[in-house]
């Protein structure tokens, strides 16, 4: 508040010189007026100045009112809005046979660059009851939406690099024969070896009456060249729980609410695809779509075998931020 209050103090202080129309995200812009004499001209707020007050306002007050997927490990058709940033936090505490139960996170940066590309940028951490906590990599993503329009089956291509650690236990997807025991040893010893990857999917995702469906196939390659590609799949189904708005506005309505459930598991290697020696997991999954542009999402995971964790609690906490783009090229451009 602290900030729009000065914000606003300086776009009145240079209304002052003339009449000033607003130009959105709160810069406002003067308009010419015939020059008179002054003996004390009132200085002026470089619009640098202004541009980068707004961008305040874009981060700290702006709502958004985007209505996010449910899904944790599945993703649908949609991309985020052109412009926008979404910053976001998830948590994954997961049992362990044969070692020490842990708690995964990671931080997402995620940007709307056009209408058809989506990229972002994650960060990983975990730590391990009664070891260490550890930085585990980072990770590179990329979705592309090849039609604009609404499709029986919408399309999105999906590119990841990651360079992460053998330590790395978010498990956001599961592919070729990942299973517990992996993760099973000291972090000491996991944190040794890096994975150098390119990861590919092919999002799949329809929505009718309400419904969505998703299907996302996966394939994964090592950069190390005796590393044979391994395959994954993720699927999921949501709905909110009301279609209709409410005439109020209201954080708890029934239409802020989506729920639903994902299913993921690996379908081995290029050497011996299928199921033998894969883990697969059942998740309900549920979303709470504040008016403030937050949105909270919980989900527990249960394995389905004998290769899986027994339980993979996961929850989020994401805020996104429209017009955070179009904010900072007038704050980084020069004010143009």
């Amino acid at each position: 508040m602290a900030i729009a209050i000065l914000c606003g103090a300086f776009h009145k202080h240079r209304g002052d010189t003339g009449g000033a129309r607003d130009s959105g995200f709160g810069v406002r812009e003067q308009i010419p007026e015939p020059q008179t004499p002054s003996a004390n001209p009132r200085p002026r707020i470089p619009k640098r100045l202004a541009a980068y007050c707004s961008l305040l306002v874009v981060v700290f007050i702006r709502q958004a009112q985007a209505q996010e997927s449910p899904y944790i490990v599945t993703y649908d058709h949609y991309l985020e809005e052109p412009g926008s940033l979404e910053v976001e936090y998830f948590s994954t505490l997961g049992t362990q046979r044969g070692g020490n139960d842990f708690h995964a996170f990671w931080t997402e940066f995620e940007y709307g660059a056009t209408a058809w590309w989506t990229t972002e940028f994650y960060l990983d951490g975990q730590t391990t009851f009664h070891d260490t906590t550890v930085f585990t990599g980072f990770r590179w993503e990329n979705r592309f939406r090849p039609f604009q329009r609404e499709h029986f089956i919408n399309p999105v291509v999906y590119v990841e690099y990651e360079q992460i650690s053998e330590a790395d236990k978010i498990i956001k997807e599961v592919e070729g024969h990942d299973v517990e025991s992996d993760h099973a040893d000291p972090n000491a010893v996991l944190r040794k070896q890096y994975d150098h990857e390119l990861e590919f999917k092919l999002l799949l995702s329809k929505t009718f009456n309400g419904w969505n469906v998703a299907l996302n196939p996966l394939a994964t390659k090592s950069l190390s060249p005796n590393d044979p590609w391994e395959f994954g799949y993720a699927l999921g189904a949501s709905r909110p729980l009301a279609l209709k708005a409410s005439p109020n506005r209201c954080s708890l309505c029934r239409e802020n609410f989506i729920v639903g459930v994902e299913m993921y598991g690996g379908l081995g290697d290029a050497g011996s695809f299928g199921l033998h020696e894969t883990s697969h997991y059942l998740a309900p999954v549920a979303a709470l779509n504040l008016p403030t542009g937050w949105t909270l999402r919980l989900s527990p995971g249960l394995g389905l075998n004998d290769n899986s964790h027994r339980l993979l609690l996961r929850w989020g906490v994401s805020r996104e931020f429209t017009g955070f783009g179009e904010t900072a090229r007038r704050l980084f451009g020069g004010g143009r």
